[in-house]
């Protein structure tokens, strides 16, 4: 590199990602953090205890690049015991460092210069970026609020000879809206006799309110034969720090995810991997994790009644979406800004998720938080 001379980027419109800008501002501020995605409790005591079992127990060198084979085999287990299908644990199961290089490893196996990826927005920030580094071309099918309903005759429309994949998040980050059975039928006919792939991000499966159940797209048989599923134990277990992901894909798939996958991170941390093998087993875990959510959630919007927001309340995941068109008109960035400056409350502008940064004055507040946290932060918001 020439002295003084700027290294030409490859992605010259990415700056520092907003959760990273709203956590630090909400830090410098001492404001409560309602942006990131990260739970404010620890997870399971006997998740701990066996970490530090696996940790004094000689678990501490390279797991295999595919991931520990009992890690493996009890991720498949859990597989079959909730959703009824079965994937090879030796050749259709890879442990990955979190979800995000699961996602940017399945677009990378697939895409190639010139590849259309389609991409349903508001979406999370990875997605494009991972497209774009492959040299594929990102094409837009914008969800209208309040509803952000997939109107899936325009992804028909989109559709075209240059058309490799689809990108789809259910329950969906940032909005909280969740897959049918009749949406998994309609993308499964129009990705039918194409070679078409799909990139699931699932990371809130075990997070759906109100009844709904999440539908992945391994319960379709015709989706599940084109499908990386992508997923993390980091959501689900309260230990986003350690960054444990993985991906289901049929073994055909899998062989050139490996492929990518082994010259990124090769493997992953290996105590947590023996530690989720046995925690995995134990479904109460898992099983009570959205009765436990849809109390926070409705904590947090039950203490927002009384403010001038209007809320939808999610469907899934652990955020909430916020409308302040009762507030204000001022653009959402600028808003969440202030917000946490002089309100004292952190949260993250839906703008962000859209190519062209559309503004629908929505505001996203994570509620994976405790519930002192909630009601402090909901308070304030009512001031406005």
């Amino acid at each position: 590199m020439i002295k003084g001379k700027n290294l030409p980027s490859k992605l010259p419109y990415v700056g520092t990602t907003i959760f990273t800008v709203m956590s630090k501002l909400a830090t410098d501020e001492g404001a409560y953090n309602l942006s990131q995605g990260f739970p404010s409790f620890d997870c399971s005591p006997k998740l701990s205890e066996l970490v530090c079992h696996y940790l004094k127990n000689g678990h501490n060198q390279y797991a295999p690049m595919s991931g520990a084979p009992v890690f493996r085999e009890s991720i498949a287990e859990k597989t079959a015991r909730v959703y009824g299908v079965s994937y090879d644990p030796e050749t259709e199961v890879t442990v990955t460092s979190g979800a995000t290089e699961a996602i940017f490893c399945a677009v990378t196996a697939v895409v190639y210069p010139g590849d259309e990826v389609i991409v349903l927005e508001p979406a999370y920030d990875s997605y494009v970026p991972a497209i774009d580094l492959n040299g594929g071309i990102p094409i837009f099918v914008t969800l209208d609020a309040p509803d952000f309903k997939i109107d899936w005759q325009k992804v028909k429309d989109k559709v075209s000879p240059k058309t490799k994949a689809v990108i789809v998040n259910s329950p969906h980050n940032p909005v909280g809206t969740v897959f049918s059975k009749e949406d998994l039928d309609s993308l499964a006919e129009i990705v039918r006799n194409k070679d078409i792939y799909i990139i699931s991000d699932e990371v809130y499966e075990h997070i759906v309110f109100d009844g709904e159940i999440h539908h992945s797209m391994m319960s379709h048989p015709e989706l599940k034969e084109k499908s990386f599923i992508c997923n993390s134990v980091g959501k689900t277990y309260h230990v986003t720090g350690w960054k444990i992901g993985y991906c289901l894909a049929p073994a055909a798939l899998t062989k050139e995810f490996q492929r990518i996958h082994q010259y990124i991170t090769f493997c992953t941390v290996s105590p947590m991997q023996y530690a989720l093998a046995d925690f995995l087993r134990l479904p109460e875990h898992y099983e009570q994790l959205s009765a436990f959510y849809q109390r926070k959630r409705d904590r947090f919007n039950d203490a927002l009644s009384g403010s001038r927001f209007t809320l939808k309340p999610s469907k899934g995941s652990f955020f909430q979406i916020a409308s302040y068109e009762r507030i204000t008109d001022e653009y959402d960035y600028d808003l969440a800004i202030r917000l946490t400056k002089e309100i004292k409350v952190a949260s993250v502008p839906i703008s962000v998720f859209y190519k062209e940064k559309r503004d629908d004055k929505l505001l996203r507040f994570c509620f994976a938080k405790d519930d002192d946290i909630l009601d402090k932060a909901a308070e304030l918001l009512c001031k406005l």
